[in-house]
């Protein structure tokens, strides 16, 4: 039996494991199983690992994604570009082979952990149909582990992109600055904070809805519910609105190639 997983804190509300398990009975899949890890502190990796030595890969969510990385043997270049990484394949590798590597990461173990990022591919996949070229600019509201895959393809698709949170980080913009030509100028917005999730679903990112038009495109990585108050907001508007759940279905699939992949990586 093939055991995979899903690590973070908390996990009361998880896509993947209702995904995976449905997947395996449907394409009759009997030789694997998804189980969530409440992982509190990402230094518990190791116990869990060690742990469950069955474990052939973890998906990793919030608030892990950009702190997994230095508990890696090899991470892919678009993960390491991004930041973040969401996805680990669990390799066995002989110690010998393991202290040739030359590489940095946990080396106590006969196993190597391999990082990658499969939110990026959702994203990209799910937003690339909905371009119609006129989103020149967008605005990415929030600066986390999520925020950093959608910047990174923002800039693979030649999007400029302005980031707006909540306190000052860096050169970020923040929401109480927001004025109604950054909403004209910015025709592609994406919320990537949890506001307006379930059982919230009252909230939503403070922004100058009144200025968006019919040529916005509102995209929320929040999936539940399935049209937020941001969305709602949107599409009150005019604009053509996006949630989250693509999103999650391609990036899940891309996982599940990663970890079914014979490929080698050095």
């Amino acid at each position: 039996m093939k055991h995979y997983g899903l690590i973070g804190f908390p996990l009361s509300h998880s896509f993947s494991k209702k995904y995976f398990t449905e997947k395996f009975s449907t394409e009759n899949i009997t030789d694997a199983d998804y189980e969530l890890y409440p992982l509190e502190n990402i230094e518990s990796l190791q116990d869990l690992l060690d742990t469950h030595p069955e474990l052939c890969g973890l998906n990793v969510t919030v608030p892990h994604k950009i702190n997994i990385i230095k508990y890696l043997d090899w991470v892919e270049n678009d993960a390491r570009n991004a930041g973040a990484v969401n996805c680990i394949r669990i390799r066995a590798e002989s110690p010998l082979l393991a202290a040739f590597s030359g590489e940095v990461g946990v080396k106590d173990h006969d196993f190597r952990l391999e990082g990658f990022n499969t939110d990026l591919y959702g994203f990209e996949m799910s937003l690339r149909p909905l371009l119609n070229n006129q989103e020149h600019d967008a605005l990415v509201l929030g600066d986390g582990g999520a925020a950093k895959a959608v910047k990174c393809v923002l800039e693979n698709l030649g999007i400029s992109y302005k980031v707006v949170t909540r306190k000052p980080i860096g050169n970020n913009m923040l929401f109480k600055d927001l004025k109604p030509h950054h909403i004209e100028q910015h025709k592609l917005i994406i919320n990537t904070t949890p506001l307006g999730t379930a059982p919230n679903v009252d909230e939503c990112p403070p922004i100058p809805y009144e200025h968006i038009t019919d040529q916005h495109l509102l995209y929320d990585l929040v999936y539940n519910p399935e049209k937020t108050l941001f969305l709602k907001k949107g599409e009150e508007m005019g604009a053509t609105i996006k949630n989250g759940y693509e999103m999650l279905i391609l990036q899940a699939e891309k996982s599940w190639e990663i970890w079914t992949s014979k490929e080698k990586h050095p």
